[in-house]
């Protein structure tokens, strides 16, 4: 049975010249009419290389910033708007101003989930695929000021040995993982291995097999002999890793770890973009953009 909003959004993106670009979080049937779905690393780089006119961003509004910062030439078009990311909204740059005033010797790293104007007041740019990485390749001479999300950072500083500070920052979803559910998880299979994502604070991330981005958790579950999984991060990954791995089963850590803001597009409001019925072109001061897209070149440097 097709799927006529699916068919509708095929029809309109060959019009319009547009290509979907849908994070791992996004609901199944978005993910199914993306012309690529991939954590924040993938998508920045994907992003980065669309020629089409326009391209639609199914994830969150730092996500479209990230496209618009890499991409400016293409229109940048957010479907749902108001989609925003707890995270990025827990440090603004006054608070960063002032903690780069009082560490003047260290270098400031910000994860991915950060609003254009962290990025410009950044030294560079990560995401958790490849933040220990670029940690490894800062000067071992500075120190580094990690923001916004505390686990991540303890993460790294635990896997380097780098002298950092943190911002009190985290994610909400991955923040609700306690010790507790990662016992009932593995009790409930104790043949699946447990996949946690470095947002998870470290009490529950130590109880786990592998803490690994989403973008890693993909490629961990290919390459491996196991056939059973449990995924301790938000749900809307279990459709990514099932499409890529049918043979495989999947379980959710819990089934309480859905992101709101991820889950805020459908199929029917793709439609209504391309129809120019709804959303948001996603736009910056030039001066902003053009200091951002300074610490995500380098993170694209770092990363080769």
């Amino acid at each position: 049975m097709t799927n006529k909003n699916a068919d509708r959004i095929a029809e309109l993106k060959k019009i319009k010249n547009a290509v979907i670009l849908a994070h791992t979080y996004q609901p199944g049937e978005v993910q199914d009419v993306a012309d690529y779905v991939g954590d924040s690393y993938g998508l920045s780089v994907e992003a980065s290389r669309v020629e089409a006119d326009i391209l639609i961003f199914c994830g969150v509004r730092f996500m479209g910033e990230t496209a618009h910062i890499l991409n400016p030439a293409r229109k940048v078009i957010l479907p749902a708007p108001s989609a925003g990311c707890p995270m990025a909204d827990m440090i603004d740059a006054k608070g960063l101003s002032e903690m780069k005033a009082a560490n003047p010797d260290k270098l400031v790293m910000c994860y991915v989930n950060s609003t254009a104007e962290i990025k410009a007041l950044s030294d560079v740019c990560c995401t958790s695929s490849n933040a220990l990485k670029i940690a490894q390749s800062l000067p071992k001479d500075k120190g580094i000021i990690f923001v916004p999300d505390r686990h991540l950072g303890t993460f790294i500083q635990e896997q380097t040995g780098r002298d950092m500070i943190f911002w009190d920052g985290c994610c909400p979803i991955h923040a609700q993982i306690t010790p507790a559910m990662v016992n009932e998880a593995r009790k409930a299979h104790p043949n699946a291995l447990i996949l946690v994502h470095p947002e998870t604070p470290r009490e529950s991330r130590i109880l786990c097999d592998h803490a690994l981005s989403t973008g890693g958790m993909c490629d961990f579950v290919a390459a491996s002999k196991e056939n059973e999984f449990i995924i301790a991060t938000e749900l809307g990954l279990i459709h990514t890793l099932q499409k890529a791995n049918p043979e495989k089963k999947f379980y959710p850590l819990s089934n309480k770890l859905v992101c709101p803001d991820m889950k805020a597009i459908n199929l029917q409001l793709i439609v209504d973009v391309l129809e120019g019925k709804a959303g948001e072109e996603v736009t910056l001061p030039e001066d902003i953009r053009v200091k951002a897209r300074v610490s995500l070149d380098k993170m694209m440097e770092l990363s080769r």
